[in-house]
This record gives C-alpha cells, structure tokens and sequence, in this order.
C-alpha cells in the first residue's frame, strides 16, 4: 500500500508535543511492515537548527506555486529520511511561513495568519502529491493544521483523472485545539461558499479546519478507544460531539504506540543501569540513586519517588497537584518534576521545590536525558489529567517499570489498569487509577500506592504485568492498515456508483 502521511510536526524535523513523536513513529512502523510510506512536514528551519542530530536536507528541485486565496504562494520541496527507515521525508520550505521562532505561537500568542500557513500547507501537500508522481492509495491528515486536506481531496483531487478512488483518513489527536478562525478566512481556502455549513465547515459562525477534516474524511481515528468514547459527548468534545455522532461508524480509536528502539530500559544511552525485567529490582535502585543525587535530594531508596515530564497546566492536573501539596509534603514522599507550561503552575512547582528541598526537585524547560532518567529512576508517574487522548508517558513508564498513577480518562483509561485487590487478583493490575477530578482523589491514591510500595513481592508483579505487554508502535500500525483498507474500500464503492450514476 502507498501511504503519504501529512502534519505539521514530525520527530527530529520538529517538535511541540506528541503529535510530533505519532507523526515520525507510525510512518517508521508501517514501513516495517512492507508498506511504502512518505511523509510531508513544513520546513522550519529555526527549529531544525536548535536540533544537531536532525538529517540532513536536499533539494528535489520541485518549486511548487499555491493557491491561498487571491495570491500564488511558490514554495521549495526538500527532501530527507526519517533515519534507520526507508520513509522519504518530503519538507515545504516558505520561509515567509515557516522560518520563525515557534510552530505555532510566539510569546505565548498564537500567530495571527496561522489560518493562512496552514491552509498553505494543506494545499501544498496536495500539489507536493502529484509533482512528486507519489500516487499514494491513502492520504492520512493529522490535526487540525491539516483539516482542509480531506476536504481538498474530496473536493477538487478526485475530478482529476486517475485520483477518483483516492481515499483520506484524519487522525484527532487532541479535540481542544481546532483550529478556529473567523469566516472570512474561509476565501483562503478558495473553496465555494457552499461548504461553509454547520455541517461542514463552519462551527457557530467561525471557520473550524477540525471540523473540516472530520467532515469530509472517508475514515476518522483518534489515539484511543475510551477517548473515541468521550469526544462524541459534549463533556470532551469542545463542541464538537455532533458532527462526530454523525461520524460514530467511521471513528476508530487506536492506542498510540511507543518507540522501543528511544524508550527501552535495556539500551538506553541515558540511564545510569540498563537492566530489563529481570534485572529491574537493582537495576532501578541505581537508577533511582543516580537520580536522586542528580537533583540534589537525599538519596533513599525506603522513599517512594513519584516523577512527572509534562507541560505544567491545567489540563495535566497540576491544579490538583496544587490542592494537595500542603498534606502530601507531610507524607514521607519525593516528588521530581520536569516542564513547563502555565506560569502559575511553572510558579508553584518552583516554589514547592524551594520550600521542600529535601523532597521536591522542579527543573522548568525540557531535558531529553533527564526525562529518560526520571521515567527510569522514579518508582512512580504522576499524570492525574482532566482529560488525555492518549499519553505516551504512562506506557514509556510501564515500559520502565515505573507504575503510573494517572485519572481514568481517555488513553489513560485504556492503558493503566488500577491496583484494586480484583484487578491484583487476576494479575492484570500494573498502576493506579482514580475517577474524580480532585486533589483529595489524588491524595488517598497516592496515599494506597503508598501503602503498596511496601510489599515488594506485590511491587514487582505491578511491574512485571506492565513490563510483559508489547507496548510498541508494531500494534497500532496493524491497526491503523485495518483503517487504511476500510477508507479505501468505501472510496472504491463510492467511486463505483458515482460511476454508475454517469
């Protein structure tokens, strides 16, 4: 099968969050699986150069010139490779869009044409498609920075000869960021009017490109089953839970995967022991120690040390993080966090270090190596999320032998199965799980994990049920073909009595 998968971020071109990692991820996997895959990213090159280890970039020679408009935009095709793959990695370079400080936002503000760079960009992934002779059988949008690609393919790519059976598949990966713009931006996707409907393209008056995909896709994925669930309710749907009821028999959720060849305790170059489940019980005291002598607290392997790697706001749970600090900080506990985010939150965890130096370490910003070492040297993962599409840190932490402690909602759900005596009976416990969105929820679980870090023989059988799963992007990937074959199949039967009708 041919498959061009497109997005705005993609691992080690470009970051911001887990789009980024999905993007380079999936497309490496189906490729191992035998599939021929491409994959279209922006160029920015502001963020490829803060990043040494990326690939280097050649030129195609192919200058494209696009639509946005009243105006033709001409960019440059780059070309490079997801490395150790065979994924042709294609880059649009115009740098009037593109070569800027951040993604998306700059100081905290969201670019104010970032309608116009991204309706660009959709439209130059079309035209990359047939300069380039890619003829893929699925074209696999992400986000709503490509939304309007499965409109473009249903819209103006299948009146072109040879593309009538071409099939698109849109992947949600976060449903609070829709990208929403006021309706006169819809003349720059120089579509007709016609389009711009509640049930299509417009949303209470705005344009939504969100919308806009899950619209026009012949199937639509999100990064789990349970969030595939809440988004067709208004609790998780921002809105949108209407136009995906109307969509529910197209909507697939696939657990993200996680890419053993980064995220392995075994062969991690950033670890201080590499150990594997075997090895797990000395090879994370080490870890642990390590760690704990890095950040400057007291190293003790009695304590249980609870670690966190996330953005710092709202939505990861840091307001319930703040609810319970005071009693939680009374308990015998470490506490380890890396990120940043909301400067509130940025503040509090700063200030909880300074109070509580011999049990809190914050570190504001991102530190890859650091990351590696808390998910190896903690004992537990803090995610207590409002909500989470999927998360990719509980499993690298399952992968770790660090049990996650997270709220029962969207990937997470699916993913950690909570300690109860039922759930430890049947063996297939491997972390804790709460429902309520509060901090004393939080608090009296952590407080059983607590309890439960005492028994080591029980310890370890958390850990080895989460350690034993395969966790990796092999699974999804098979998954994702099942969708694959499905798009297609419809756009085949569809094609055929459009045929017929003629």
């Amino acid at each position: 099968m041919r498959i061009v998968v497109a997005s705005s971020e993609a691992v080690p071109f470009s970051k911001t969050g887990g789009l980024g990692d999905v993007a380079s991820a999936l497309p490496k996997a189906l490729s191992l699986t035998g599939h021929d895959v491409a994959l279209i990213v922006p160029h920015y090159p502001q963020s490829y150069a803060r990043n040494p280890g990326a690939p280097p970039l050649n030129e195609t020679g192919v200058t494209l010139r696009v639509a946005v408009g009243q105006r033709i935009v001409e960019a440059r095709v780059l070309k490079s490779q997801l490395p150790g793959t065979r994924v042709a990695v294609y880059l649009i370079d115009q740098p009037g869009y593109f070569d800027r400080p951040g993604l998306y936002v700059e100081n905290d503000q969201d670019y104010r044409d970032n309608c116009e760079r991204f309706v660009f960009f959709s439209r130059a992934v079309i035209e990359a498609i047939d300069r380039l002779e890619l003829s893929p059988h699925v074209i696999h949008a992400n986000d709503w920075q490509t939304g309007l690609i499965p409109a473009l393919v249903a819209i103006e790519m299948r009146q072109v000869a040879g593309y009538e059976q071409q099939a698109s598949v849109f992947t949600l990966h976060n449903m609070a960021f829709q990208g929403r713009f006021w309706h006169w931006d819809m003349h720059l996707t120089r579509l007709d009017w016609k389009y711009f409907n509640w049930k299509q393209m417009e949303f209470f008056g705005h344009l939504n490109l969100l919308k806009t995909g899950i619209a026009f896709a012949d199937m639509i994925t999100t990064v789990s089953p349970t969030y595939a669930r809440e988004i067709q309710t208004p609790e998780h749907s921002f809105g949108l839970h209407g136009a995906l009821s109307s969509r529910r028999d197209d909507l697939v959720g696939i657990l993200n995967g996680v890419d053993t060849e980064i995220w392995n305790p075994a062969t991690d170059p950033f670890i201080a022991q590499n150990y594997s489940f075997e090895s797990v019980e000395a090879g994370k005291a080490m870890c642990k120690a390590a760690l704990q002598k890095r950040l400057g607290l007291p190293v003790r392997p009695d304590v249980p040390l609870f670690g966190s790697v996330s953005r710092m706001t709202g939505q990861k749970g840091f307001s319930l993080i703040g609810q319970c600090a005071d009693v939680l900080l009374d308990q015998d506990v470490q506490l380890v966090f890396l990120g940043n985010g909301d400067p509130r939150y940025e503040g509090l965890m700063s200030q909880l270090a300074n109070d509580h130096p011999n049990k809190v370490s914050t570190t504001i910003g991102y530190d890859e190596a650091l990351s590696h070492e808390i998910e190896a040297g903690c004992d537990l993962f803090l995610m207590p999320s409002e909500f989470e599409p999927c998360g990719l840190n509980q499993m690298y932490s399952l992968i770790y032998g660090t049990l996650p402690l997270v709220r029962a909602v969207g990937g997470l759900a699916d993913s950690v199965i909570d300690a109860s005596d039922a759930n430890r009976t049947n063996e297939t416990a491997n972390g804790f799980s709460f429902t309520d969105f509060r901090g004393d929820a939080l608090f009296w679980t952590i407080c059983r994990a607590r309890s439960l870090y005492a028994d080591k023989p029980a310890w370890r059988r958390l850990q080895r049920n989460g350690m034993s799963r395969d966790w990796s992007w092999r699974r999804s990937a098979h998954e994702y073909v099942r969708v694959y074959e499905r798009a297609i199949a419809s756009r085949k039967r569809e094609s055929e009595c459009e045929g017929d009708d003629k």
